[in-house]
């Protein structure tokens, strides 16, 4: 899931949104969020689905299977 936190960083940046602001908006805890975008962890199933669904990308697109 390299491509994963790259595609993440820049969805988030694309929108102009903190780490914060976007951790809030999902409800989720912050280190969440920031571990996901440093590649420290890997979000759930669940978690791809919400990501996905807030930026308006599909799953595949996010951790890197399509363009």
């Amino acid at each position: 899931m390299n491509n994963f936190k790259v595609r993440l960083r820049e969805l988030r940046s694309d929108e102009k949104l903190k780490q914060s602001e976007v951790a809030e908006k999902l409800k989720i805890p912050e280190a969440t969020y920031s571990n996901w975008e440093q590649g420290r962890r890997e979000p759930s199933i669940d978690g791809l689905i919400m990501l996905a669904n807030f930026f308006g990308v599909t799953v595949g697109y996010l951790v890197g299977a399509e363009d």
